[in-house]
């Protein structure tokens, strides 16, 4: 097994901490998670063109995806990389919330210059939760909140620091819903939903994943990976016959997510593949921030024109793998530092 002293996180731009042994399993995890993510969105476009089956199983192969980032995440935090001061704490949200920031508003862009209305009440939307102009966003909502929690509590319990900003943050985030109910009962305005929020869920996937991946063999990987092909054919049932999509704090869900977990923890990457998995990694935060466009471009007009018949799943697959070559190639092509700032 690699080190587990790495800071390759999710889905950011990593750190790169003096004398910390880079871990290719979870820059391999991540570089899958990311294209598992394009095919999610990739299958949306097919169920919303007709084409639902093959749809909602593309959909039930990435749906471990989001989870898995949560989970890598923990493992950032709180043993792969964690923060030594409110700083550091603070630079690496700031490192996410530039390039969202950039992307929302290139989306909201998008979306005026193709004539939807509404931009402007989308605009202001958007600085409260994820709009549908760039709706992939919402896990950044919950994502930046998560980050901003484990990294307050890393600093409090072993730096035994009182980081007073971040923690004003974390209340802000905290009695912000409420704050909103008081507002509409005292003003009548409604203001829009908030979603910058941790759900229990997503704790408990950083934190159960952080032990996950930190943690020694636990079993044979063949055991693992029949236990994820297993779960993976009950959560397409699950979503064939009773709901789609499935809750990411669902146990289908959180079955699928934790095989996945054991399989891919601690696999060896082969030297001769480790620069490019490590760039594709490098580029994972951009690429996921700009296959929506692709998607729409590659695939959507591939899942509209498709006639009913068997290739569905043939077409998905191919244009899947299109739109997140296409996304993972322009992300690593504005791979310069000063770039990767502000795109990701």
């Amino acid at each position: 097994m690699s080190s587990p002293v790495s800071p390759a996180a999710a889905p950011e731009a990593p750190d790169r901490t003096p004398g910390r042994e880079r871990r290719y399993d979870i820059d391999l995890l991540r570089v899958l998670c990311t294209a598992a993510v394009v095919l999610v969105h990739a299958s949306a476009e097919f169920i919303d063109a007709g084409h639902r089956t093959s749809g909602v199983l593309g959909d039930t192969a990435g749906r471990f995806a989001v989870p898995v980032f949560f989970a890598m995440a923990g493992w950032a935090a709180l043993s792969g990389a964690p923060v030594g001061d409110e700083t550091r704490l603070l630079s690496r949200l700031g490192r996410i919330l530039r390039p969202m920031a950039v992307w929302t508003a290139l989306y909201l862009l998008c979306a005026y210059l193709t004539g939807h209305s509404g931009i402007g009440a989308e605009a202001a939307s958007a600085l409260f939760g994820s709009v549908e102009a760039a709706f992939h966003l919402w896990y950044l909502y919950a994502y930046v909140p998560l980050l901003l929690l484990l990294g307050v509590l890393v600093l409090v319990v072993r730096r035994r620091a009182l980081p007073l900003r971040a923690l004003t943050l974390l209340v802000a985030f905290a009695v912000a819903p409420a704050l909103a109910g008081d507002v509409r009962e005292i003003t009548g305005w409604a203001p829009p939903g908030w979603g910058w929020s941790v759900p229990l869920s997503t704790v408990v996937y950083a934190v159960a994943g952080a032990a996950l991946l930190a943690a020694p063999r636990l079993g044979p990987r063949a055991l693992w990976a029949a236990g994820a092909a297993v779960a993976f054919a009950a959560l397409a049932v699950y979503q064939l016959t009773v709901r789609h999509p499935a809750a990411y704090g669902g146990v289908a869900v959180a079955a699928v997510t934790f095989a996945v977990l054991g399989t891919a923890a601690g696999v060896r990457v082969p030297e001769r593949v480790r620069p490019l998995v490590a760039r594709l990694s490098d580029a994972s935060f951009g690429t996921y921030l700009v296959h929506l466009l692709w998607v729409r471009l590659l695939v959507g007009p591939v899942a509209t024109r498709l006639p009913d018949g068997p290739w569905a799943p043939a077409a998905l697959a191919v244009a899947a793998v299109a739109a997140a070559g296409a996304s993972f190639a322009v992300s690593v092509l504005w791979g310069r530092p000063a770039w990767r700032k502000w795109l990701g």
